[in-house]
């Protein structure tokens, strides 16, 4: 069984790869390459990612015009903090 500090960490580490996932993003917008898509960021986001989309929209200023991230990230989080409720309760 995964004790709690344990699932911190990885679901610290899991936040900071989908942040650095979203600056990769950014970079490659930058640069012209080949693009990550939209719906696999917020894929991302909503397996437990939400706080590092969010980190990485703000750090990096990145899809933070867009209406449906705008929406979605924040959701996601919200969708997060619930069930990571339900799952230590």
């Amino acid at each position: 069984m995964l004790h709690l500090k344990e699932a911190a960490i990885i679901l610290l580490v899991w936040n900071i790869l989908v942040m650095i996932v979203y600056g990769a993003d950014k970079f490659r917008a930058r640069k012209g390459r080949r693009r990550i898509r939209e719906s696999t960021l917020l894929i991302l986001s909503f397996l437990l990612g939400g706080i590092g989309a969010i980190f990485g929209m703000v750090l990096f200023n990145h899809k933070t015009s867009k209406t449906k991230f705008r929406f979605l990230v924040p959701l996601s989080v919200i969708l997060n903090v619930v069930l990571l409720l339900i799952l230590i309760y």
